[in-house]
């Protein structure tokens, strides 16, 4: 079982009132959140070990499969931020070295971002390192495992809010 975050155990206590089996899926939800909280924090502090946030390292990536760049909306678009977000990360990797704004070829009116030779070993290492360290967490779990969960995972997936809202977008219900 995992230990549960003192305001995840702090709320348990006081369930009293429902059942046992309501007390448990409360439990399992609270278990679930602390695994991603822990993750989370895992994946901040390894990724600040290099001076990158996670947001950092999602535009370092997306950059890392182009040679031409991308433009602001695009990495915008792709990373799930605003164009706000977007000025503030490529502010800070740019004053670190790790990206160029330049002027698009065909219409100078347009930005492109490119990552430096800097960034471009960053993005090289950090994806690497990263990557095997988030599949890590899984690796002893078998195939038929992983699917179980995947499937599961959905299943709790669909009875949220965001996942009704996906399944009226067309999408196939997972479970």
């Amino acid at each position: 079982m995992i230990k549960l975050d003192e305001k995840y155990g702090a709320l348990l206590q006081r369930a009293g009132a429902y059942d046992r089996g309501t007390v448990e899926c409360m439990r399992l939800c609270f278990e679930l959140l602390t695994l991603t909280t822990a993750i989370d924090r895992d994946c901040a502090s390894r990724l600040g070990a290099h001076g990158v946030s996670e947001g950092k390292f999602v535009l370092l990536f997306l950059l890392s499969d182009t040679k031409d760049g991308l433009s602001p909306h695009e990495l915008a678009e792709q990373a799930g931020v605003t164009r706000g977000t977007i000025t503030g990360l490529l502010d800070g990797l740019e004053r670190d070295g790790h990206v160029d704004r330049l002027s698009h070829d065909e219409d100078r009116r347009k930005l492109v971002v490119r990552l430096t030779p800097k960034g471009r070993r960053l993005a090289r290492e950090l994806t690497a390192t990263h990557g095997r360290w988030i599949a890590s967490l899984f690796s002893d779990f078998s195939e038929t495992e992983r699917a179980s969960l995947r499937r599961l995972l959905a299943k709790a997936y669909v009875r949220t809010d965001t996942g009704r809202a996906g399944l009226k977008g067309g999408d196939d219900d997972p479970t």
